[in-house]
């Protein structure tokens, strides 16, 4: 019962100072948010409600991004104010061991880590991706035009150019090259517009298709033409979403729909694991401000510690940002460059528990 009560209350310190901690956080990321989009105020119908809803949307995938920074602060925090009032340290002399305490700050960490996957997954990407198209939609822009050309999606055998891709998912000037499986050129249709009608079919509007048949070209003209494709809205709407905000189920979906069309996977990949291992980072960042509660006050005051932890959880999300990058450059394996710099963290919380304790 005694370590119940122990664990109740060094959960509801750690809890709070998080809240807050990430509540500051959000508020400065906001604000700083909000001065950028006012750049955009003016363009089209872009005005400052529309500034204000969309960085009120983005709080979401901010969330997600400060959450292991906001646990490592806070819970360090908590922490070091439980030890400045001697509460670590009769808990130890009354027989609690360190791996205890570990044990414990786990059970505390996989709340985060829970809270963490489900914002991640199920809150952060629709909000993203709705902040994304009442933007443009507001400012009249384009989703995506990644050449001037437009955008390039291979499709099985077949080539699309979209010269523009609208908010709602609809096409304008859509340009679809079809080969056979010796690549040779059988056939091109334009359209003047596109829209997704069911599964797997487009209708498309204003088509002129030219067939290649030998050394004869035949050109013929439709109003409409359905249009198969494993092309739909859901992969486009992946063009609104950076891969590390976006959902898992989307990331699994468009790395078969690449996979399938023998491109590039790698940025994904690694997206897809860091989805799955950035949440155990809430863990890790508590057993890295364990060290610091068993520092005694001589060493440094509170907001000595507390700049420690922040420069930490800089050089967490660094470092984080960092190994993605490196992963897609060089081609590593994708739970090596998602899982890496969370090792970092762990041996060297690991490290500096050894070195306090030998101390």
């Amino acid at each position: 019962m005694a370590l119940k009560i122990y664990e109740r209350h060094l959960a509801r310190e750690i809890y709070s100072t998080t809240a807050l901690v990430l509540l500051a956080f959000l508020m400065l990321f906001a604000f700083f948010d909000l001065i950028y989009q006012l750049e955009s105020i003016g363009k089209g119908g872009y005005q400052i409600q529309h500034a204000l809803a969309y960085v009120t949307l983005t709080l979401p995938g901010r969330l997600y991004e400060l959450f292991p920074i906001g646990v490592l602060i806070g819970s360090l925090y908590a922490l070091t104010v439980l030890a400045r009032h001697s509460e670590i340290t009769v808990l130890r002399a009354a027989g609690l061991s360190t791996r205890d305490l570990l044990v414990s700050l786990a059970k505390i960490g996989l709340v985060f880590a829970a809270i963490t996957l489900l914002v991640g997954e199920f809150v952060a990407p629709p909000a993203e991706r709705a902040a994304q198209q009442l933007r443009l939609k507001a400012m009249g822009s384009l989703v995506a035009q990644e050449f001037r050309s437009g955008l390039w999606v291979r499709d099985d055998l077949s080539f699309v150019n979209v010269r523009e891709v609208l908010p709602d998912a609809s096409l304008r000037s859509v340009r679809v090259f079809e080969f056979d499986e010796r690549f040779q050129l059988l056939s091109i249709n334009e359209a003047e517009s596109g829209r997704y009608v069911k599964d797997e079919a487009w209708m498309l509007d204003g088509v002129v298709r030219t067939m290649f048949m030998g050394d004869v070209a035949k050109v013929e003209q439709f109003d409409t033409l359905t249009w198969k494709s494993a092309l739909n809205p859901d992969l486009l709407a992946v063009l609104l979403v950076v891969p590390e905000r976006m959902s898992l189920i989307n990331l699994y979906l468009f790395i078969r729909h690449l996979s399938g069309n023998q491109q590039k996977t790698d940025r994904y990949d690694i997206a897809m694991w860091k989805k799955l291992v950035y949440p155990l980072a809430a863990v890790v960042m508590l057993a890295l401000a364990l060290p610091f509660a068993y520092m005694q006050d001589r060493m440094g005051a509170v907001s000595i510690r507390v700049f420690a932890g922040i420069m930490l959880g800089i050089g967490f999300h660094m470092l984080n940002g960092l190994f993605s990058s490196l992963g897609v450059i060089n081609s590593w394996a994708p739970f090596f460059s998602a899982i890496t710099p969370s090792v970092i963290f762990l041996f060297a919380a690991a490290g500096m528990l050894w070195w306090v304790e030998r101390r």
